[in-house]
């Protein structure tokens, strides 16, 4: 299972990013920042799970750490 975290603060563009930080990406937030998504098998359940649980935040995937 992979770890996946959302990005606390938002972008300039007010979008939170999710990250696997399984993979140990280059531009994960520091800890004080990362809230748990949870394991999950891939990104799309990652970023599933991510919109039930904040359903009026703009999420997506970081680019360098998440196959989308």
């Amino acid at each position: 299972m992979i770890k996946f975290i959302v990005d606390e603060k938002p972008a300039e563009n007010g979008i939170n990013k999710i990250h696997n930080a399984t993979a140990g990406c280059e531009n994960l937030p520091k800890l004080s920042d990362q809230i748990l998504i949870g394991y999950f098998a891939n990104y799309e359940l990652a970023y599933k799970r991510a919109r039930m649980n904040w359903p009026r935040e703009k999420v997506e995937a970081c680019e360098k750490c998440c196959d989308v």
